[in-house]
């Protein structure tokens, strides 16, 4: 077998950052097979399921494969979901090995131009200055305020592009113009530092304005550091993770976790890879400490809001049941986080609905990301299977805990003609709303 000089530069690549120590935990067992999701949707491929990637990364650290467009596939069509790793009972960290086999790849796959300029924008520019992030939101406001969405619409320039960059125009929030300063309500007696996020923070104001104004009504003090930036978590899924740690050092500056009974987050995939600083950076001598009360801190807005007594809060509302509400989970909420019982809790003591359990809800929706704009395909496919369930319950809300997941339910609903009979919502947003109406 005549081996290119690629082909070998790729299996030292593997040999210096994929873990032979994690590669080794996995038995082949196959207890990952059915919570794969796209080991599913190809009709169980085995090199589309955790275990068979495994041993394709195995093999290419060894030297049994060598580097090619279907090695390159299989990586490239995993949604990062870690679904396999809650079902491994050999506890495999699939998660690590995902993000270490992206990095091995990204290090020595050949790039064209417009690849580089992309991923510099993206990675050393947008998702690593706030500010910049801002003023490109800025840029959605005036496209939405100024007239151009309407025209854009109208004249069907949209049918220009990719089906699914239509559809994530169409479910494009609208971006708030101000900031509403929340009232306070009761005593503080909780210190809370809130991560506010680069998309939540910016497409998403309304809900963080929200969030901010719920946990002042059940007792805390919010405080939000001026100099966090992006998780990290877009790097880190996509072979940057170097750069996801640059970030991470710099929002472990930001809080001081000392000063803070919580750090709290409300957006599920952002909210795994902050409580995985403590992990990610456990060999850096000035940040291993910092990082381990960070992440120690770090908890999702579900688990908070029941901490500080939102259940019994909503007992006390009473309404008549409107209709069904349900429940989508977060992948990383869910598989990394492992909160799941929480928000069910919190939406099965809301007034005004009936809760029922979606099917297959901890199953991914095909957001994973921006895996739906790398790979619209598979992302419509898993999106189609998770639509057979919320068309069979017909809810009035379908709840979700984080941004990606909430605008491609919204895909989902907008793409079966749904829009009339059911909403994609945060859970914040659903909660606030349910308190406002329902409130004496």
């Amino acid at each position: 077998m005549v081996v290119t000089e690629l082909q070998q530069r790729m299996q030292d690549s593997f040999k210096e950052h994929v873990s032979e120590e994690y590669l080794m935990d996995c038995m082949r067992c196959g207890f990952c097979l059915p919570a794969c999701p796209t080991y599913l949707a190809t009709n169980h491929d085995e090199s589309h399921s955790p275990r068979g990637r495994i041993a394709l990364m195995k093999a290419m650290r060894d030297g049994d494969v060598v580097w090619d467009g279907s090695v390159k596939g299989s990586f490239d069509m995993c949604l990062g979901c870690r679904a396999c790793e809650p079902a491994c009972p050999a506890g495999v960290e699939y998660g690590a090995l995902i993000e270490e086999t992206r990095v091995a790849i990204e290090q020595v796959k050949p790039k064209d131009i417009s690849e580089k300029v992309i991923r510099k924008a993206a990675f050393d520019g947008l998702f690593a200055d706030q500010k910049k992030m801002a003023g490109t939101v800025k840029l959605v406001k005036f496209y939405q305020k100024s007239g151009l969405q309407k025209a854009t619409r109208k004249i069907g320039f949209l049918n220009l592009f990719p089906p699914f960059m239509k559809e994530m125009e169409g479910v494009l929030p609208d971006i708030e113009s101000k900031k509403k300063k929340p009232s306070v309500l009761k005593k503080q007696t909780t210190r809370v530092a809130f991560f506010s996020g680069c998309l939540m923070d910016t497409l998403f104001q309304e809900t963080n304005r929200k969030t901010i104004e719920m946990l002042e009504w059940l007792g805390a003090e919010v405080v939000i550091p001026k100099e966090q930036q992006c998780c990290g978590a877009l790097h880190g899924h996509s072979g940057e993770l170097g750069k996801g740690l640059r970030n991470a050092r710099a929002n472990i500056d930001a809080f001081d976790s000392d000063d803070v009974d919580f750090i709290v987050n409300n957006a599920g995939g952002c909210g795994a890879f902050l409580s995985e600083y403590e992990k990610h950076l456990k060999e850096d001598p000035a940040y291993a400490d910092k990082a381990a009360q960070f992440s120690q801190k770090m908890t999702d807005i579900s688990s908070l809001f029941v901490k500080l007594g939102l259940n019994a809060r909503l007992k006390q509302l009473a309404a008549p049941v409107e209709g069904i509400v349900t429940y989508q989970d977060s992948c990383h909420l869910r598989n990394v986080n492992k909160v799941f019982l929480e928000p069910r809790s919190l939406l099965e003591d809301a007034p005004g609905f009936e809760y029922k359990e979606l099917i297959d809800a901890g199953s991914c929706c095909g957001s994973a990301g921006i895996y739906n704009m790398l790979q619209p395909e598979m992302a419509k496919r898993i999106l189609d299977a998770k639509m057979k369930g919320v068309k069979e319950m017909q809810p009035a809300k379908v709840v979700t805990s984080n941004p990606g997941c909430l605008m491609q339910m919204q895909v989902g609903i907008q793409r079966e003609g749904l829009e009339g009979e059911m909403q994609a919502v945060h859970i914040v947003d659903f909660l606030h709303e349910v308190i406002e109406k329902n409130q004496k």
